[in-house]
C-alpha cells in the first residue's frame, strides 16, 4: 500500500503592511469629507471680516482678539464653564450614587426604574426645553409645587430670573444627563467581580466603604467616558438653551454655541462666528485630551 504524499506547507504571501488601511478608507473619507475640511474651512473664514454674502476682508487674528476684549463673548464662556458643573459633575455624581443603589439593592421592577432615568435621552432636546419652559413657568408644575408646601415666596419667572436663570437651565442638563451617566456606571458594575464584594463585607465593609473601595475603582474607565460627553454637552449646548431662554434675561444664559448661530445667522458676522466656533472646539478639544490623559494615568 503506497503512503501519502508528505504534505507540503502551504506558502503565504506577504501582506502589504498598508491593507488594513483599505478597509478604513471609506470611513475616513466619509469623516474627511464631512468633519475635517468643514473644520478647516471654518478656521479660515474665522481669518475674514465676512457677512456671508460680500466679498471678505482680511483681518488675520483680529476676530480672535475681539473674542477676548468683547465682554458678552467672555460672558458667554463663562455660562458655558457653569454649564459644566450642572452638565457635569451633578449628573456624574448622581449617576454614581444611583449605580451603587442598583448594583448593591436588587428589587423587582429595577427595569422600570432605569428606563424612567433613560426616557430623557430618547425624548428630543427641543421637546425637553418646551416641557420644562411650561414647568419653569409661573402657573408652573415648580411653582405650585413650592405654594402647596407654603413657600410662596420663593416663586418666580425662573427663566426670566436674573439670578436663578442660568440655574434653572442648568438642571434641565442635570435631568437629561444623569440617566445616561447612571447607564454607563451600572455596565461597569456589571463586570465587577462578586467575589470582591463578598471580600469586603467578610471584612467588616459597609455600603458606603464597599462602595469607594471596590465599585469605584473599577469605574474609572466609564466614569472618564462619561466625563468627556458631558462637558462636550455643557460647552456645546444650544438646543436647550434656544428652546427656553434664546440666552435671556439679558445674557445671563448666551452660551458659545448659541452666539455663534446669532452672529453668522443673525447678525452678519460670519467670520468672528467661526472665530469663537474654532475657540470653542480648541477648549472642548483640550479638555477630553486631559480627560483621556488623566483617565490612562490612573488605570
Amino acid at each position: 500500500m503506497r503512503g501519502r504524499p508528505p504534505v507540503q506547507p502551504v506558502s503565504t504571501r506577504r501582506r502589504s503592511p498598508y491593507r488594513g488601511y483599505v478597509y478604513v478608507l471609506p470611513a475616513f473619507a466619509v469623516y474627511l469629507t464631512f468633519a475635517v475640511l468643514p473644520a478647516l474651512h471654518t478656521a479660515y473664514l474665522s481669518l475674514f471680516d465676512w457677512d456671508g454674502i460680500t466679498l471678505g476682508d482680511w483681518v488675520g487674528l483680529g476676530n480672535y482678539r475681539e473674542i477676548l476684549q468683547d465682554s458678552v463673548l467672555r460672558r458667554s464662556v463663562f455660562n458655558a464653564l457653569v454649564l459644566v458643573v450642572f452638565f457635569s459633575f451633578v449628573p456624574i455624581v448622581l449617576g454614581l450614587t444611583m449605580a451603587g443603589l442598583l448594583g448593591r439593592y436588587r428589587r423587582p421592577g429595577m427595569g422600570a426604574y432605569r428606563f424612567l432615568f433613560m426616557l430623557p435621552q430618547v425624548v428630543p432636546l427641543v421637546a425637553v426645553g418646551v416641557t420644562w419652559r411650561w414647568l419653569y413657568g409661573d402657573d408652573g408644575l415648580v411653582n405650585q409645587a413650592f405654594r402647596v408646601v407654603g413657600l410662596d415666596g420663593v416663586t418666580r419667572a425662573w427663566l426670566g430670573d436674573f439670578g436663578a436663570a442660568l440655574i434653572a437651565v442648568g438642571l434641565v442638563g442635570t435631568w437629561v444627563l444623569s440617566g445616561l451617566c447612571m447607564m454607563l456606571f451600572l455596565s461597569g458594575v456589571q463586570k465587577v467581580d462578586p467575589s470582591l464584594y463578598e471580600a469586603a463585607r467578610i471584612d467588616g465593609a459597609g455600603p458606603v466603604r464597599e462602595f469607594v473601595s471596590v465599585t469605584l475603582p473599577h469605574l474609572r474607565g466609564e466614569v472618564a467616558v462619561a466625563l468627556t460627553v458631558t462637558t462636550v454637552a455643557a460647552l456645546a449646548s444650544f438646543d436647550i438653551v434656544y428652546v427656553t431662554t434664546n440666552g435671556g434675561p439679558g445674557e445671563q444664559t448666551t452660551v458659545p454655541g448659541l452666539l455663534v448661530y446669532r452672529l453668522a445667522f443673525s447678525e452678519g458676522e460670519v467670520g468672528l462666528a467661526a472665530a469663537l466656533a474654532v475657540v470653542l472646539g480648541c477648549v472642548i478639544l483640550a479638555i477630553v485630551y486631559l480627560v483621556n490623559r488623566l483617565s490612562r494615568s490612573q488605570s
